[in-house]
């Protein structure tokens, strides 16, 4: 009776190495994702030879892997357990091939550039706020595919609902239109 209690706690302390081994990893990656910069060494836009949401990846999928197979195979010797670190590295580095790669690809993803106020110039738009000779309106126009409402003026007065054209961006929230 004595030896099955042994036997249970063997299982459970193998597998609850092979989770905090896991539950490290996935630490590692929330910290890499807040951008903590965890372990970088020196200049910190040089990689060392693997990202950290590599180190993660491998940690996370080689502790839970592991614990997993030490579970299903009731791990009671200690080549039985090196049978679940196996399984475990068996997961752990095409986990960490892919997260290294993903992560590669999210930081190497080509954006388009932040639109300035040179962008308002030539935009299209509509009058939301009637724009007054002596003062300021609003006016919608899209820039860059984004509906943006700006502060407006005009040498002559202009109505709601109006159709304009941006002529001269006179700072960044506001511009000088003419209708067309």
């Amino acid at each position: 009776m004595l030896r099955d209690v042994d036997t249970v706690q063997v299982v459970a302390t193998g597998t609850l190495i092979f989770l905090l081994i896991g539950a490290a990893g996935v630490g590692v990656l929330v910290l890499a994702l807040l951008g903590t910069e965890l372990l970088h060494f020196g200049h910190a836009h040089v990689d060392g030879p693997a990202s950290t949401e590599a180190v993660a990846g491998f940690a996370g999928a080689f502790g839970f892997g592991g614990a997993i197979a030490n579970e299903l195979l009731g791990a009671r010797t200690p080549g039985m357990i090196a049978g679940a670190a196996a399984a475990g590295l068996v997961a752990a580095v095409p986990t960490a091939w892919l997260a290294s790669r993903l992560s590669r690809a999210a930081r190497n993803m080509r954006t388009d550039p932040t639109p300035t106020r040179n962008d308002l110039v030539g935009a299209l738009g509509l009058v939301v706020t009637p724009v007054p000779v002596d003062g300021y309106g609003e006016v919608r126009v899209r820039v860059a595919g984004q509906p943006v409402k700006l502060n407006a003026r005009a040498d002559q007065p202009i109505p709601i609902g109006a159709q304009v054209f941006v002529v001269q961006a006179l700072s960044e929230t506001s511009v000088h239109v003419e209708t067309y």
